[in-house]
């Protein structure tokens, strides 16, 4: 065993900062040296396994305190489990498939092309930055005002995640990589493969100073540059394309024109979790172009039409008008078919993608012109009940949703109705932009919806209940869409045309085919919301060829919830459990593969590259072998360091077959048995895998894909799926959302040099838990840096004193030596279910907090009552309060474990064993705490010239109070509690008593109890007191006179003593069972 050296305690200044660091460098050499966390197969031992897993980080920078705070749940829990005797195993690799190393190699090249190596940015000119930004912050205000003016959705994405880190719109690759690399380097960055020889080795060191506790053997990289990981993906995709989860085929996904290829979610910059939105596009055909509108003359002669995108084909009988923006630039584009679609540019290029133009991506403008132009025009708008209709201006349009043309059915849309009836009711409006009366005037409302309780025109009703007279009412503009929506689609029954007196959820989908059949109407898609990729393309959809996987076939999807919902998953949270019930049924065909990035080739199709949200799903199963095929120190998987001395050739679909899938042993495999035996027994040995641990925003991809594999790899074996997923929520610096501007963006490795590993620990633990946003606290890291070194120096003083008192049997223990041991079993028990139950902040306020308040009750108890620490007691203390605190701050726990002279490792020493609690003393403890606390508040009350203290108690209760304490016990279940109903039904016994002055009395005196119940349990209901008051007081009587600055103090109890003082009545009324008092006079 290494020996491990305990400095002197930390003088002021950052001394005792520096110590803490010093020692968790000595410690982590200590755990390399005696391989702390190495963790292999041991099938012959009754040890129980526990396999933690994280996301891989992408690899394309330093880990910052959001990696760490994420990552810490895996961490605490591994070292949790340790300490119950576990055998654990918590790997940790890095994954760099995909296009942002690419895209920011690219990005790279492009600055030192343009500006040179070091590069001479037009910004580094103080004057020229100032206008650069002056422009930016001009461009965004804009943008916000055009938002504000349509009343759009803010979009999933929000900033770029480059301009939220960096806090400023004007990003350099070159300045990005200054903050983690010399400058000489940066031009090497241009190769995308040198990224993934810099950065991986140094999450390595990191993660190590922060005493992550992985086993190192089985860490790697991904893409084709580890031959070994590479030959696994292309083994996973064989299985599934062998079990028909992969096709081909064009679909519909979010698309980059300029990278040309589909833009997943790990490929974005803005917009990750966004779909593709299915339109219809109403052709509205323009009868007459006037002879007036030059602009419009190169369509003269051609069939134009306007394409309005809706998502309520249905309700076309009841168009009035279209609306356009008048300020807003459109343009007509010819289509394949030789129509001429009047849209924006940006539903052009997404059209140009959907199959609709003679070159994919290519679009042909023949004209370009702003709303006002096309204002007045007479339209032909297919199943109006009017023969023509006509274009009028609305204010409101966003450019950036749909195609920028509106089609107006004011029966079932209020914002229809609204703008309709401005129109009829402002004539100086409408004749502004040339619109005369009869454009307007006969064009009323058509009824073709009836919805019980709404009508058959449902906007007007909305409209007129809620009074809503103008744009200007959004709130309530919104409230009526969405229900009149709603209530359409689910209860509206059709009033006209072919398919009346069908429910409209029948009928829409008939309605929509005839339209798109008669050539009136075709469909159109685009992202949900804004995407940018990471190349800086606004993307679009494309119906492109593609691989795709068959998420949400029928069966498939079944077995999948099946497993989320049974015994063998834990969600750890309802609300959780509720997201992956929803992303299981939204979740359909996804596009596995790219023409171009890092990667994995496709097996059977190379011109492919695997994705990097499918090659990253089955990957912990490879973590069980990777030791064997790689080990330590090579991530890049180098065959000539493979301690398994396997080449990657042999790693073939049939030895894998046989590792993971209980396949025959291959023939002829140039690999050795004993070899690929320990390989089979290390992945049946750990998998499944017990716990993974994620932000919360890879619920709707990453994690919910990942069952979805392991359900179709190991179809036939449920029992080796995932057994539980905890997922958290984003973490907050100091409150605020983590900005290099704010100065509150935290690297991990300079937050633990800062504040040392373990200090940043204990923030990241008292962060928070659960889906909601934490908050990592700098002010938290600081104090524990002071508690923790503060501690460690009182258990060295206390372990070197002399005169600590001895004896083991009860006979030898005071009242308050019981209370220290039973609060010690207490906060074990406790401390280790908020830690299987990942509720670490819990767990630290039970397992440090908490056991910190019962040694200073007992300190100062003992100190105030001359009487020294016991030394069991307290070294029980101690060693309980090493390994409670050890998942959290192990390398503390260590050196202190070997400061009291602790034989082995605290990071393997055994979880302290509990005795069960002992109610009654908890409550006997209670009772003097809260008697301390109302005593103070009663000196402080005291009168002027009062200086006689006097304590009296009592044994029993009034009879109303008894009779509150019967009714409670008829109330109370042994199993559940009181009822939810509880107050509500004191409530009721209050009222029913004859004295109706106790009213609120009984409300007060029952409130407390329910809380007392809540704290020391049944017994705190007991109409007798179930220990005596007057012995804890008696006994307690110099620690009493100490905490209260009193000469002397009495106690009496008013039940049994025969020499009381003469009490007032006031005072006895003021005295019950377990609330002693203390008179003054």
């Amino acid at each position: 065993m290494a020996s491990l050296t305990v400095g002197p305690a930390a003088p002021k200044g950052t001394a005792k900062r520096d110590a803490l660091r010093a020692n968790e460098i000595e410690v982590q050499e200590m755990w390399e040296k005696e391989k702390a966390f190495v963790s292999d197969a041991t099938p012959e031992d009754d040890r129980e396994k526990f396999m933690v897993t994280f996301p891989y980080p992408y690899s394309n920078g330093h880990l910052h305190i959001g990696h760490a705070f994420s990552l810490t749940k895996s961490v605490f829990r591994a070292q949790y489990e340790r300490n119950l005797g576990k055998n654990v195993l918590w790997p940790f690799a890095f994954h760099c498939t995909g296009m942002p190393i690419q895209a920011a190699a690219n990005k790279l090249k492009a600055e030192i092309e343009e500006f040179g190596s070091p590069p001479n940015f037009p910004e580094d000119d103080p004057e020229v930055r100032a206008q650069m930004e002056k422009e930016l912050v001009a461009a965004q205000e804009a943008k916000k005002a055009a938002s504000k003016q349509s009343n759009e959705k803010k979009a999933k994405g929000g900033k770029t995640k480059l301009v939220s880190k960096l806090g400023t719109g004007i990003v350099r690759q070159w300045n990005i990589l200054l903050k983690m690399v010399d400058p000489e380097e940066i031009p090497n960055f241009v190769d995308p493969y040198y990224w993934l020889q810099h950065f991986p080795p140094i999450g390595v060191d990191h993660l190590k100073n922060f005493g992550a506790g992985v086993d190192w053997r089985r860490s790697f990289i991904t893409t084709a540059v580890n031959p070994y990981y590479d030959a696994f993906i292309r083994w996973q995709f064989n299985v599934l394309r062998s079990k028909e989860k992969i096709l081909f085929g064009k679909r519909n996904n979010v698309y980059s024109i300029l990278d040309g290829q589909v833009c997943a979610d790990h490929d974005r910059s803005e917009g990750e979790g966004v779909g593709p939105q299915e339109y219809v596009l109403i052709k509205l055909k323009v009868l007459e172009i006037p002879e007036d509108r030059e602009v419009l003359a190169p369509l003269k002669g051609k069939d134009v039409f306007l394409v309005p995108a809706t998502l309520r084909p249905e309700t076309m009988y009841g168009q009035t008008n279209c609306f356009i923006l008048p300020t807003g630039e459109y343009g007509a584009y010819e289509m394949m078919s030789g129509d001429i679609f009047v849209m924006s540019d940006r539903a052009a290029r997404g059209l140009s993608c959907q199959g609709y133009t003679k070159e994919f991506g290519k679009i042909t403008c023949l004209a370009k012109f702003i709303g006002s132009d096309l204002l007045g025009l007479p339209l032909q708008a297919p199943n109006a009940v009017y023969e023509k209709v006509y274009t009028l201006p609305l204010l409101t349009i966003s450019m950036g949703k749909g195609t920028g043309v509106v089609t107006s059915v004011p029966s079932d849309a209020p914002d229809d109705y609204v703008a309709l009836q401005a129109l009829k009711e402002k004539p100086e409006f409408a004749a502004k932009y040339g619109i005369t009366p009869e454009m307007v005037d006969p064009f009323d409302v058509v009824p073709i919806i009836e919805i019980p309780g709404y009508g058959d025109k449902s906007a007007v009703f909305m409209c007129e209940k809620l009074k809503i007279k103008s744009f200007n009412d959004k709130a309530k503009l919104t409230q009526a869409k969405d229900e009149t929506y709603l209530k359409g689609f689910t209860l509206g029954i059709m009033q006209v045309g072919e398919h009346k007196g069908k429910k409209v959820c029948d009928a829409k989908p008939i309605i929509k085919q005839e339209l798109i059949d008669a050539n009136l109407a075709c469909l159109y898609f685009e992202p949900e919301s804004k995407v940018m990729s990471r190349t800086g393309d606004e993307c679009v959809v494309a119906a492109t060829d593609q691989w795709y996987l068959r998420y949400g076939e029928e069966s498939w999807q079944k077995s999948v919830r099946e497993h989320v919902f049974s015994e063998n998953f834990n969600a750890y949270d309802q609300n959780a459990l509720h997201k992956y019930d929803y992303v299981i049924g939204w979740l359909k065909e996804w596009a596995c593969t790219r023409q171009f990035g890092l990667g994995t080739q496709l097996p059977w199709d190379p011109q492919w590259v695997i994705e990097s949200l499918s090659d990253s799903t089955i990957y912990m199963a490879y973590y069980t072998i990777a030791h064997v095929l790689q080990g330590e120190g090579n991530l890049n998987g180098d065959k000539e360091k493979s301690p398994g001395k396997i080449l990657p050739e042999h790693m073939t679909d049939a030895v894998f077959d046989y590792i993971f899938r209980n396949a025959d042993k291959p023939e002829d495999c140039p690999i050795e048995s004993a070899t690929l035996e320990k390989m089979r027994t290390e992945f049946r040995y750990w998998y499944p895998m017990n716990l993974r641990v994620s932000a919360k925003d890879l619920i709707p991809n990453h994690l919910t894909m990942a069952l979805y594999n392991h359900a179709a790899i190991w179809d036939d074996e449920p029992a080796l799926w995932p057994r539980g997923y905890y997922t958290n929520g984003h973490v907050f610096v100091d409150a605020e959302k983590m900005s290099k501007s704010k100065g509150n963006f935290l690297m991990m490795n300079d937050t633990v040099n800062k504040y040392t590993a373990d200090a940043t620990r204990f923030a990241c633990a008292d962060a928070g838990d659960s889906l909601d946003d934490a908050n990592f606290s700098r002010e938290t890291a600081d104090s524990a840096i002071v508690n923790l070194s503060n501690e460690q120096t009182w258990i060295k003083e206390v372990f070197s004193e002399s005169n600590l008192r001895t004896g083991t049997g009860d006979d030898n223990l005071n009242f308050m030596d019981r209370v220290l041991r039973n609060e010690t079993n207490r906060l074990i028990t406790l401390t280790g279910e908020c830690y299987s139950s990942m509720l670490f902040r819990d767990g630290v306020q039970k397992g440090w907090f908490e056991m910190m308040l019962a040694r200073n009750e007992y300190r100062s108890w003992c100190q105030d009552s001359g009487i020294p620490l016991h030394k069991e007691i307290i070294r029980a203390w101690v060693e309980a309060l090493i390994i409670l605190i050890c998942p959290i701050c192990p390398h503390w726990s260590e050196a202190t474990w070997k400061m009291i002279g602790k034989e082995g490792l605290a990071v393997k020493a055994p979880w302290p064993v509990a005795s069960e609690e002992d109610k009654l003393l908890t409550r006997q403890a209670k009772f003097l705490r809260d008697s301390v606390k109302n005593f103070r508040s009663q000196v402080g009350k005291a009168k002027k010239g009062c200086t006689k203290a006097t304590i009296l108690v009592t044994d029993s209760y009034p009879q109303w109070k008894t009779d509150v304490l019967t009714w409670m016990h008829s109330q109370y279940d042994a199993e559940s509690g009181f009822p939810a109903q509880f107050m509500k039904d004191l409530k009721q016994f209050a009222s029913g008593q004859p004295d109706k002055k106790l009213i609120k009395l009984i409300m007060q005196f029952a409130s407390w109890m329910k809380k007392e119940v809540a704290d020391v349990g049944v017994m705190a209901m007991d109409l007798k007191m179930p220990f005596d008051q007057k012995v804890i007081l008696v006994d307690s009587g110099k620690y009493l006179q100490s905490q209260l600055a009193l000469a002397d103090v009495e106690s009496f109890n008013l039940d049994t003593d025969k020499d009381l003082p003469d009490v007032p009545d006031k005072v006895v009324q003021n005295v019950t069972p377990g609330r002693p008092y203390l008179w003054m006079h």
